[in-house]
């Protein structure tokens, strides 16, 4: 199937050591559905949580469609995720015992569905993120230099 990809969570990777994915989908309502084929969305500070055996995600913000009226829903409103049972009670115990966190990386169509891909990873610390900005930084001037060298 095409997929076609509408947003990023840009602080997914800073934040977070992901160890594995996994693809989910999301219950949504249709204005939502508008707005999201415009780009409206922003996945910066959302994250997955359970909930009485269901999974939800918070924080994820869909600005109100600008034709919908009534039939808008609140933009920051909690939304359910579509998961097998069995996929549900994998990251049950991974979040109870082991302490990872459910972050969403990114946001996607696939054919005529919206899929989220949930990320599964443990914070990082502060050091953590200053060695990645490090490595970040050296990797982009050895990238200059060789550009920059004449044979």
């Amino acid at each position: 199937m095409n997929t076609k990809l509408i947003a990023k969570n840009p602080t997914a990777y800073h934040n977070y050591n992901i160890e594995d994915k996994i693809e989910v989908g999301i219950v949504l309502s249709g204005t939502e559905i508008k707005s999201i084929r415009y780009g409206k969305i922003n996945l910066k500070d959302s994250y997955a949580y359970l909930k009485n055996g269901e999974m939800f995600i918070c924080g994820m913000h869909i600005s109100p469609y600008e034709h919908g009226n009534i039939f808008n829903k609140n933009p920051l409103r909690d939304r359910k995720l579509l998961l097998h049972k069995k996929e549900i009670n994998k990251l049950i115990g991974l979040t109870k015992q082991k302490g990872y966190s459910l972050v969403p990386i990114s946001l996607y169509f696939k054919g005529s569905y919206v899929k989220i891909e949930l990320g599964i990873g443990k914070g990082k610390k502060l050091y953590d993120k200053r060695q990645d900005l490090a490595k970040k930084d050296a990797q982009k001037q050895i990238a200059i230099n060789l550009k920059n060298k004449q044979y």
